[in-house]
């Protein structure tokens, strides 16, 4: 079964001078990548509501975060002409828009709205489905690669529901 990339981008707000300051993402066979970003001169824009949210606070990415140059780097290494899919188009369009920009760089991968790879039956069960995978994951710590884990686990759910289903029952036969 073949699952598509997935990212998810944290930011430090939902304005207009809002920035990227975590960037996850999830490979196809399961692979992951996570990385802070050090806010960029100019990059002031902080939201307490956000970081209440996402829980990283500005010194935090100010002390451990990593230089924009870098994480489009690497970002683009992960990617690499691959099609990679996130659940907030619009706004992780612009902060990563924003991140490659800040990098003098462009992106070596195409975004795209995760909505497109569903039909009707598979986005009326997204949101119980997405709320079931979060309670198995048990994920404590919110971060972007946990959440681009969870779209695509989501994804799979709502695909193939059946091969959930017999995956649950066999984690619950062992555990």
């Amino acid at each position: 079964m073949h699952l598509p990339a997935i990212i998810d981008v944290e930011a430090s707000g939902f304005g207009p001078t809002s920035y990227p300051i975590e960037v996850g993402l999830v490979l196809p066979g399961g692979r992951t990548y996570c990385a802070l970003i050090r806010p960029e001169p100019g990059w002031g824009h902080w939201d307490a509501q956000a970081e209440r949210v996402h829980r990283v606070s500005r010194h935090t990415l100010l002390s451990h975060g990593l230089p924009a140059q870098q994480v489009a780097r690497e970002v683009n290494e992960y990617l690499w002409g691959l099609t990679v899919y996130c659940d907030s188009w619009y706004h992780d369009f612009n902060w990563l828009s924003r991140l490659f920009d800040a990098a003098d760089s462009a992106p070596a991968f195409r975004l795209e709205d995760l909505r497109l790879l569903l039909n009707q039956e598979q986005a009326d069960a997204w949101h119980a489905t997405k709320s079931q995978v979060e309670r198995e994951m048990g994920l404590e710590r919110h971060r972007a690669s946990n959440d681009a884990r969870v779209l695509q686990a989501t994804l799979q759910g709502v695909r193939h529901p059946h091969a959930a289903m017999l995956a649950d029952q066999a984690r619950q036969l062992v555990g």
